[in-house]
């Protein structure tokens, strides 16, 4: 069974040319054409919180959001959200608080596909390095509350700038760290800040920053996705 994961910080869909376009995020998201994509910034940070990808625009493509209902017009829970292609089957979905003094916070969801139960958290960490660590702390204490084992993917913004150390170190001995490329700043990609973890469950076939004409444009991230296989 073989699936394409896929994160992309879509920055509320405001552009380097400062124009708010969902259409333009909506067709990198087709060009990247992976079976999970975790979004974040996709909600308005202040008022209504509402998202900033028209629901109708996203339901005339091939993925189909996830159901948060955390807010009314919202997307996601504090602009994380999950994206999934129609054909797979959505078992559970939870919005998880982190330990944080901003705004951040992550998703869960749990998903059929082939057969095969797979489990993928989203998440846009802290600036601050020391509350980066607490929340990756508090994902991982989170999947070992959930019940079964099953192959989970961890993947988002982690605005981790070292390259080895910080929330990193969290992510060591049970997961894989894939090694996508550098994904921001836009203009001249130099930080891994955009991550893939997976549960040794998995076998990486590839993996990469997607760097399109559209993606150079759309966010000031660029996506970054792998294709992960398990085996029979």
């Amino acid at each position: 069974m073989r699936l394409k994961f896929a994160s992309y910080n879509i920055h509320k869909a405001v552009g380097l040319d400062r124009r708010r376009d969902p259409d333009r995020v909506l067709a990198v998201l087709h060009e990247i054409d992976a079976d999970i994509i975790a979004l974040q910034e996709c909600d308005r940070r202040f008022g209504r919180r509402e998202s900033v990808l028209p629901r109708a625009r996203i339901e005339d493509s091939p993925f189909r959001p996830v159901g948060l209902s955390v807010r009314p017009g919202s997307l996601g829970w504090h602009g994380n959200t999950f994206l999934v292609k129609k054909d797979i089957e959505v078992l559970h979905v939870e919005p998880l608080p982190l330990p944080t003094l901003e705004p951040r916070g992550a998703v869960r969801i749990d998903i059929v596909k082939d057969g095969r139960k797979v489990r993928a958290i989203g998440m846009h960490l802290d600036l601050s390095g020391f509350r980066r660590r607490h929340q990756g702390e508090a994902v991982i204490s989170h999947l070992a509350k959930c019940d079964g084992d099953c192959p989970t993917v961890v993947m988002g913004d982690t605005n981790e700038w070292s390259a080895t150390g910080g929330v990193l170190r969290t992510f060591r001995g049970d997961w894989q760290s894939l090694d996508c490329g550098p994904s921001f700043p836009t203009r001249r990609p130099l930080a891994r800040l955009d991550r893939i973890f997976a549960t040794h469950d998995w076998s990486c076939e590839e993996s990469g920053v997607h760097h399109s004409l559209l993606a150079s444009r759309a966010s000031d991230h660029l996506p970054v996705w792998a294709k992960l296989s398990l085996d029979s």
